[in-house]
């Protein structure tokens, strides 16, 4: 099966794509680990992509698009693949459907895992780190015994600066300006499929399975 990942910061993409690619025995893509790993590789699309990344500029297109095709070329994508982080623009998916269409395939299901923005925000704003060992906790999910202070150490919990409200608001928007295009693109298809994220995770997840025709429990 060969799966799209979409949804903004706090979504649960994370445990959703992990439980996805164990269930369905397919490796779980992630953009930021592609890139690592082409890195630490020394190729050439790896070397392109560190100059980048290290001038603290956005990965153009063609290399990020370069390092994809590598990555699914690869034998444990045979059986199919969960891509998360890709693509992120028209373009890019574009260039994966030519890529997909060349070897007579095609993309399964786009799932697009949604959630009401306020739930987002108490979610990643909700955060804290142990200012001592980095111990994480959550004000909402996973509080401290001691409010502001850690249970491990005692050191002081604090937020993160991009975790602050301001700072997330910020990115929830800059993700609904890039991905409206991709997401009107992949519903034009038919395989655009949006997810309830304000479930229980076990419920998101049956969810998936029934769009992907799996009675997961």
């Amino acid at each position: 099966m060969r799966l799209v990942l979409l949804g903004p910061p706090g979504a649960g993409k994370g445990t959703q794509a992990q439980e996805i690619s164990r269930r369905l025995e397919i490796p779980h893509i992630s953009t930021g680990d592609m890139f690592r790993a082409a890195i630490r590789s020394g190729t050439e699309l790896g070397r392109k992509a560190k100059e980048y990344l290290e001038a603290g500029q956005l990965v153009p297109d063609e290399v990020t698009i370069g390092l994809v095709k590598d990555r699914l070329s690869r034998r444990d994508c045979e059986g199919g693949f969960l891509l998360d982080g890709f693509p992120r623009t028209v373009p890019q998916a574009q260039a994966l459907d030519d890529w997909l269409e060349e070897r007579g395939l095609k993309l399964d299901a786009v799932l697009d895992i949604e959630a009401p923005r306020e739930v987002l925000l108490v979610r990643l704003t909700g955060r804290r780190i142990c200012s001592s060992c980095g111990a994480t906790y959550h004000v909402v999910y996973n509080p401290p015994q001691k409010p502001g202070r850690c249970d491990i150490c005692g050191g002081e919990l604090v937020q993160r600066q991009d975790d602050r409200e301001d700072t997330v608001r910020e990115r929830l928007e800059v993700y609904d300006r890039q991905t409206a295009p991709l997401k009107k693109y992949y519903q034009e298809r038919g395989v655009l499929h949006e997810i309830n994220g304000n479930q229980e995770i076990g419920q998101v997840l049956r969810e998936i399975g029934r769009v992907l025709g799996r009675e997961w429990i």
